[in-house]
């Protein structure tokens, strides 16, 4: 039976018995996203490029990408994302020639998510058939005002974001050859907000994606003694995946942090990044040439910062205290 999106996520996001014995010193990841451009068309409060105190306005010059992800195929890495923290969209070209190379390497799966902005149907088009693995959308607006209050997006783009994931809906089902999965994800909230998120999904995502699923709440710009003020609970540093369908639960403990051990994350500037929310430097591990990623992902920072993620499974958030992660970025202020 063919994986889901769901299943794959879960895959990646999962730090299985062996991961945890093998301690600080990890094999290749299972994952790695590239951050192909810095640039972003939306400002959306929950996302991490609101923490960068200057943000960078480059794309990655594609002769770098091709020896960094060459290194990161031959390493072991089975997944490629070509996103992080910039919207890939706002480069097309190299967009497409990114999971044309990525093909040709022959990483198994190719990803990408987007708020669907600039996603053209002419674009969708060439990734897809350049054989692009899965294509996401990242929606979080109920309705327009919604929209430009968290994204700080226009009408013309919300229209547009509208029309585009449509439109490559549209563009799969024209072409039998494409095997895209398209799915969506929305940040999960209660009362009245998931009443609004719900009625908008069903009239405008759900009928053009094949799958659409929850993830926690993060909220980026607030500390935690105020979102326990202003939500009522508190939360707890790490990521917690995704919501489980049936529970409506995140499908895994926040901590140890699984973007340390099973997934990659390479700034525009080639920064290897510890965080999935790691929009600077200061959560470096390194930087990548092209013929070092193992040595990398392993060197004495990285393995210092994951040995303290295991103790936290016998000693709790405290293990972190002296670490770049004991204030969680996912709850850092502005």
């Amino acid at each position: 039976m063919k994986e889901t999106i769901a299943e794959r996520i879960d895959a990646v996001t999962k730090i299985d018995e062996l991961r945890v014995k093998m301690g600080g010193i990890q094999p290749a990841p299972k994952s790695v996203k590239i951050e192909l451009t810095a640039r972003c068309n939306l400002r959306c409060k929950y996302c991490a490029v609101r923490t960068r105190t200057k943000s960078p306005k480059s794309d990655m010059d594609f002769y770098y990408f091709q020896k960094i992800t060459e290194d990161i195929r031959i390493s072991g890495v089975e997944e490629i994302g070509l996103f992080y923290l910039g919207e890939s969209f706002m480069n097309p070209i190299l967009l497409v020639d990114a999971v044309k190379w990525c093909k040709r390497l022959g990483f198994q799966w190719i990803f990408l998510t987007s708020n669907a902005v600039n996603a053209d149907s002419w674009t969708v088009r060439q990734c897809m058939d350049a054989g692009l693995d899965s294509l996401k959308w990242s929606v979080n607006g109920a309705d327009l005002k919604q929209f430009q209050e968290i994204t700080g997006g226009s009408e013309a783009q919300f229209n547009h974001a509208l029309e585009n994931i449509k439109s490559a809906w549209q563009e799969r089902a024209k072409n039998g050859k494409f095997n895209t999965i398209i799915s969506a994800s929305s940040i999960l909230y209660e009362g009245e907000q998931l009443r609004k998120m719900q009625k908008m999904l069903d009239e405008n995502i759900r009928p053009f994606v094949d799958r659409h699923y929850w993830l926690p709440l993060y909220q980026m710009s607030m500390y935690k003694d105020k979102i326990e003020k202003e939500l009522g609970y508190t939360p707890t540093a790490g990521n917690m995946g995704r919501i489980d369908d049936d529970t409506m639960q995140p499908t895994r403990p926040p901590l140890p942090c699984w973007s340390l051990f099973t997934e990659g994350h390479v700034r525009v500037d080639g920064g290897l990044s510890a965080c999935c929310f790691g929009a600077d430097e200061r959560f470096d591990m390194g930087v990548l040439d092209g013929t070092n990623f193992m040595r990398q992902w392993n060197n004495p920072k990285f393995v210092t910062l994951r040995e303290a993620q295991l103790k936290t499974i016998k000693e709790g958030q405290d293990a972190l205290k002296d670490t770049i992660c004991n204030v969680c970025v996912a709850y850092e202020n502005e």
